[in-house]
C-alpha cells in the first residue's frame, strides 16, 4: 500500500511516499543511502587515517616532523574547506534538476580522485609537484562528499513515511562510520608490512580498491527512483530561483543556528579519530592496535546513531541531541585524561565514550534536524551547505587547531579540553534556539 501527496494525483510510473519501511521500494532506497554514503566516507575518511600516518613522510618528508605533520593536515583541512562548495554545487543542482543524478556525479568524483592520489608520485620522485597535486585531488574529494552527503540523505528521507523521517534520514549518517570502519581496517591490514614498504607502496593499496567500491556503489544508486516530493515540486514549477540565494536571504537563520549546532559532534570526531592518533602513536600506543581501535569506535558509532535516530522519532531532534551534547561537554576532560595515559586502553576507552556516545547521539537525529530546517524546493543546498559547514568548521581545522593548541600549552592537553567544552555549549544553545521538526510539514514554510 501506498500514500500520496494531498495536492497531486499518481502518475503511472511515477514514485510515490512509502507508508512503511519495510517495502522493497524502501529497503532499497535505505540501501543506496547507507552503502552510497560509506563509500563516498571511506575514501575521504581514507584520506585522514593516511594524513595522520602517511603523507607527512611521504609528501613532507624533507621538512621538521612537527612542521610536515602540521602540513599533511593542513590538506586533510584543504577537503574539508571543499565540503560547502560542494554542497552548494550539487545542492544547486539538486534541488533544480533532482537528487539522484547527483548523487551519482558525486561518487564518480570521488572514485576518480581517491584513485589518483593512490597513483600519485612522491615527493622524491617528483618534487614540489607532488603536494600541489594532492592538494588539487583533496579539493576534489571534498567537493564530490559535499555534494554526497545531502543527496543520500534525501533520498531516504524524502520518500519515507513522516512519522520515520528522522530513522530513514539516519541510514546517510550510519554511512559515514561504516565507511570509516572499511578504510580504517584497509589501512591498518596494509600496515602490518614492515615500515618500509607500508610507506613506499602499502599505503596505495587502499586508495586503488576505490574503483572497485564505486562500481557496486553505482550499480545501487542506478536503481533508485527520484524522490517524490521533488517530482511534486517540478510539477508545481516551484523550483526556478536560485537555492543558494534564498538559504542565504530567507533561512540564514536556520543556516547559522544549524551549523553551529553541528560542529559540536565533529569537533570531537576531528579531534579523536584524526589527531588523537597521531597523538598516540606518537606517544609510543601500537599503530595497528590504534587502527583497530578506531575501528571499532565507528561501528559504535552506527549503533549508537541506530538508537539515537529511533529515540529521535519518538522524542523529537532537540531533546536526543541536547543529550549527546551535554555528554560531550561533560567528558570532555576525563577523554583526554584517558588519551595523555599513552595506553592502548585509555585511547580505547576515550574514543569508545566520543563515538559510541557523544557522536553517535548528536549524529542519529541530525539528518533529519538539517533537512526540516528548509523547505523542499531548496532543502538540498540548505541541509547541504548547513552540514558541509558544520564538518568544515568542526572537523576540518581541529587537528590543526588541536595541534596548535598543545604547543601553546607547552604540550599539556587543557587548552584543548577548553576548546572542545566551549564547542558543545555553544551547540547546545543553537539547538534550543531552533523550532523542533518531527511533526513539521515538509512542503511547507520551514522558518
Amino acid at each position: 500500500m501506498t500514500m500520496t501527496s494531498k495536492n497531486t494525483r499518481p502518475r503511472a510510473g511515477r514514485p510515490v511516499k512509502e507508508d512503511s519501511l519495510n517495502t522493497t521500494a524502501m529497503r532499497r532506497i535505505l540501501a543506496s543511502s547507507f552503502i552510497g554514503s560509506a563509500i563516498e566516507f571511506y575514501d575521504f575518511v581514507l584520506y585522514a587515517t593516511a594524513a595522520s600516518l602517511v603523507f607527512n613522510k611521504v609528501f613532507f618528508a624533507n621538512v621538521p616532523p612537527a612542521v610536515g605533520l602540521f602540513a599533511s593536515f593542513g590538506t586533510l583541512a584543504v577537503g574539508y574547506a571543499a565540503r560547502p562548495l560542494g554542497g552548494a554545487i550539487f545542492g544547486h543542482f539538486g534541488d533544480r534538476l533532482g537528487r539522484k543524478g547527483c548523487l551519482i556525479v558525486s561518487m564518480v568524483m570521488m572514485g576518480l580522485g581517491t584513485t589518483a592520489i593512490g597513483l600519485l608520485p612522491t615527493t622524491a620522485q617528483i618534487g614540489l609537484v607532488a603536494p600541489v597535486l594532492l592538494v588539487v585531488l583533496r579539493l576534489l574529494q571534498g567537493i564530490a562528499v559535499g555534494g554526497e552527503w545531502g543527496g543520500a540523505m534525501l533520498v531516504a528521507l524524502e520518500h519515507s513515511p513522516a512519522k520515520r523521517r528522522g530513522f530513514a534520514a539516519s541510514f546517510a549518517n550510519m554511512g559515514g562510520p561504516a565507511g570509516a570502519v572499511m578504510a580504517t581496517l584497509m589501512v591498518s591490514a596494509v600496515s602490518i608490512m614492515s615500515k618500509a614498504q607500508f610507506l613506499a607502496w602499502g599505503w596505495r593499496v587502499p586508495f586503488l580498491l576505490s574503483l572497485a567500491l564505486v562500481a557496486v556503489g553505482l550499480v545501487i544508486r542506478l536503481k533508485v527512483a527520484e524522490t517524490p516530493l521533488f517530482l511534486e515540486l517540478e510539477e508545481k514549477a516551484e523550483k526556478k530561483r536560485v537555492p543558494l540565494l534564498e538559504v542565504f536571504t530567507k533561512y540564514p537563520k536556520n543556516l547559522i543556528l544549524g551549523t553551529l549546532a553541528g560542529m559540536s559532534s565533529y569537533t570531537v570526531q576531528g579531534l579523536m579519530t584524526v589527531w588523537a592518533i597521531s597523538y598516540a602513536v606518537d606517544h609510543g600506543v601500537n599503530q595497528t592496535g590504534v587502527l583497530n581501535v578506531k575501528a571499532i569506535g565507528a561501528t559504535l558509532t552506527i549503533v549508537g546513531i541506530w538508537f539515537a535516530a529511533r529515540l529521535s522519532d519518538k522524542y523529537g531532534r532537540r531533546p536526543v541531541m541536547l543529550a549527546g551534547m551535554i555528554a560531550g561537554a561533560v567528558l570532555a576532560y576525563p577523554i583526554l585524561w584517558l588519551l595523555q595515559t599513552n595506553t592502548l586502553l585509555g585511547f580505547a576507552i576515550g574514543l569508545f565514550l566520543a563515538n559510541g556516545i557523544i557522536q553517535g547521539v548528536i549524529f542519529g537525529p541530525f539528518g533529519a534536524y538539517m533537512a526540516e530546517l528548509f523547505p523542499t524546493r531548496i532543502r538540498y543546498t540548505g541541509a547541504s551547505l548547513t552540514y558541509q559547514s558544520a564538518s568544515t568548521l568542526g572537523a576540518g581545522f581541529t587537528p590543526l587547531i588541536a595541534s596548535s593548541l598543545v604547543l601553546l600549552a607547552g604540550g599539556s592537553l587543557w587548552l584543548v579540553g577548553l576548546a572542545w567544552t566551549l564547542a558543545f555549549v555553544v551547540a547546545a544553545v543553537c539547538v534550543m534556539a531552533t523550532k523542533e521538526g518531527r511533526g513539521a510539514d515538509l512542503t511547507g514554510d520551514m522558518r
